[in-house]
């Protein structure tokens, strides 16, 4: 029987598995199983179809990084206020990892996690959403994919800009310490999400928003353009200043770097 209620910690049930396909999977796996509760967390030693997104691949060595999926069930939003979850998560992230990495650590839009102008990690979010005609459109069970570089110091060829924290500190971690670590994170954001002004998150969000008021290139369809970063809004939309203002959904554009 699925516990309903939305108030058990995450992290709380910290499961570690040695190899998976996809956290995500697994979960979401648990979940279609009716063994899910919110606030459980599964982290992987070693994914072999790692996900990013749209429908890119997440690879990494075994036991040296972050590979971990949080199951919630965030009933209290719409699932037009999807963007907010992700924030949330987004901004606990980048707390974590700053701790560390110092000052260079950025969001960049929607969520992947930068240093400087190299990819340190990323967040992917799959969704349940129920389809019964006595809940038409509820957001039933969210799985939050999230993996970080840790301790890995060479990546394949074609991956344009990782970075790991090894790289960036000299230092080895215990990854399933940390892991841990930013699960607390996690629920702490998580928590200020239900019981505050989801304000708050977003201008944290937009503190740290990689190239804020700075010229960028992105791509939509086939044209390159250059426009200026203003910031993000509470819908998640991209908000850009060139010629005009004007604000792009998540898939809209492409970032070139």
């Amino acid at each position: 029987m699925q516990l309903s209620s939305e108030t058990n910690p995450i992290g709380n049930s910290f499961t570690e598995l040695q190899s998976v396909d996809s956290t995500n999977n697994y979960a979401l796996a648990k979940v279609h199983e009716g063994m899910a509760y919110h606030g459980d967390c599964f982290f992987a030693r070693q994914q072999t179809q790692g996900k990013g997104q749209r429908g890119k691949t997440w690879v990494t060595e075994a036991s040296l990084n972050i590979l971990l999926s949080i199951v919630l069930k965030p009933q209290f939003l719409g699932v037009f206020q999807q963007f907010q979850l992700s924030a949330c998560v987004a901004v606990a992230v980048h707390q974590f990892f700053s701790k560390y990495a110092g000052d260079d650590t950025k969001i960049k839009w929607p969520n992947d996690l930068y240093w400087k102008d190299r990819k340190a990690g990323g967040v992917l979010i799959e969704n349940v959403i129920s389809s019964r005609q006595s809940a038409v459109g509820s957001w039933q069970w969210a799985a939050v994919g999230i993996g970080i570089n840790i301790n890995q110091t060479k990546f394949p060829n074609d991956l344009p800009n990782p970075v790991s924290l090894k790289q960036i500190t000299a230092n080895n971690y215990d990854v399933v310490q940390l892991a841990k670590d930013l699960c607390a994170l996690i629920n702490n954001s998580y928590d200020q999400l239900k019981d505050e002004d989801f304000s708050i998150i977003l201008d944290q969000y937009n503190k740290f928003l990689y190239k804020k008021n700075e010229v960028v290139k992105l791509k939509k369809d086939n044209r390159i353009f250059e426009t200026i970063i203003k910031g993000v809004n509470h819908s998640g939309q991209l908000a850009t200043q060139h010629a005009v203002e004007k604000d792009f959904d998540f898939g809209e554009v492409e970032w070139i770097l």
